[in-house]
């Protein structure tokens, strides 16, 4: 996806950075802002995975730092949970000054404390979700309550969160206590509410997605998060939340509809950014994703180049059997294409720069269902070596490359 960098400024006048995330060929979309979890940052690569998943529904992302926390300005022991509130919300502005403005609020940890309370300050919001998420914001006091005596006693104390040091003052402890998310949560209205919560959260139990469930009214939804931990380590965890989260919000967007690729006349748009290998595409309405496999260096996210190839030419082929089975009235009743390819993707891929071609070979079974007989199939066989693609690729499709003119 594009990846943007961006910097906002806080109200209290702190410059703060984020990413927006974007998905392919979208100039504005549906977007979402997404809150990180207490001293995180907007680079955890959960977040990465998650926003990911999203682009590859169409969902742009704007993830950022907190003040005083990853590359944002200000110092983190003068903040409190207003003040991630009231980043939360210049966010939403930044995001609105680029009529972008957010549609859905993502939240994990305090982030997800943080969005319940800020929903209903940001107008253009209609989804909501939580991702291990306390029902109290002081929940968090749990982290460093070891300390709590001191802190209150001295006026503020070092503590250690995941094996960094910050300083906790007071003020942040009596902040906490102004916020009741249970009494907020009983006034929403017009926003739709999805809690994620696994059981097996040893930071935050689940008891507390219970408490939010219980307190907000409908439309809301639950989903148990089975055997995931609470930063959603487990890469597949990260991503299939993602996925629930563009699926779930579909219904309650009102920019279901993305909008048209950079460049309105092209048949297939495809991007790549930060992430190694990962690419982006948008063909005609559809957001595909391609990556390299983990032996090249890639994460295996995605067919690479060589299985779309032979996924274009297997779908071509069942596609023309069916159009020609159907004008001929024959009992086709499915087709099947089993392609493989005989070079070494790995080799090819290493030896781009070899000016020599390679000449590669698809290899095609075809399994015919259905009362044909023999000279059916044989017919239809030959019809296969017809499809588009397959002629295409035979005859040497000749390609042709510009430079795209800068706008």
């Amino acid at each position: 996806m594009h990846t943007e960098k961006i910097r906002f400024k806080s109200s209290e006048g702190h410059e703060l950075a984020g990413v927006l995330d974007r998905a392919p060929g979208l100039i504005h979309g549906p977007t979402a802002l997404f809150a990180h979890c207490f001293t995180c940052g907007k680079d955890l690569k959960a977040i990465r995975n998650l926003s990911l998943a999203l682009g590859q529904h169409g969902i742009n992302t704007l993830r950022f730092d907190f003040t005083g926390l990853g590359q944002s300005e200000g110092e983190f022991g003068n903040t409190n949970f207003s003040s991630n509130l009231e980043d939360l919300i210049a966010a939403a502005e930044y995001l609105e000054s680029r009529n972008c403005a957010p549609e859905i609020l993502i939240g994990h940890s305090l982030g997800g404390a943080a969005v319940l309370m800020a929903a209903q300050r940001i107008p253009s919001v209609k989804a909501v979700v939580t991702i291990g998420a306390p029902s109290e914001a002081h929940h968090v006091q749990h982290l460093f309550e070891e300390k709590l005596e001191e802190i209150k006693g001295s006026g503020e104390a070092k503590v250690s969160i995941g094996g960094r040091p910050f300083t906790i003052k007071r003020q942040f402890i009596q902040d906490l206590g102004a916020y009741s998310i249970g009494q907020k949560l009983s006034k929403w209205r017009n926003r739709a509410l999805l809690v994620l919560h696994s059981p097996q959260d040893q930071i935050v139990g689940i008891e507390n997605a219970r408490e939010i469930y219980e307190a907000a009214h409908h439309p809301k939804s639950f989903v148990s998060l089975d055997g995931a931990d609470h930063l959603l380590s487990d890469e597949a965890d990260s991503r299939y939340v993602g996925e629930l989260i563009a699926s779930w919000s579909e219904r309650y967007l009102s920019s279901q509809k993305s909008n048209p690729p950079l460049k309105s006349d092209s048949l297939v748009l495809a991007q790549i950014d930060r992430e190694p290998y990962v690419s982006q595409i948008k063909a005609g309405d559809f957001l595909l994703l391609a990556d390299e496999p983990e032996a090249l260096g890639g994460q295996n996210r995605g067919p690479n180049p060589y299985e779309y190839l032979a996924s274009a030419l297997a779908a071509c082929t069942v596609m023309t059997l069916r159009m020609y089975a159907d004008r001929k009235a024959w009992p086709l009743e499915e087709a099947r294409v089993h392609i493989d390819f005989d070079a070494d993707y790995k080799q090819d891929a290493l030896e781009c720069e070899n000016q020599k071609p390679k000449l590669g070979k698809f290899i095609r079974h075809i399994e015919f269902i259905g009362d044909l007989d023999e000279k059916q199939e044989e017919r239809l066989l030959q019809i296969a070596n017809r499809c588009p693609v397959h002629r295409n690729l035979e005859a040497g499709m000749s390609i042709e490359t510009k430079k795209m003119a800068k706008p």
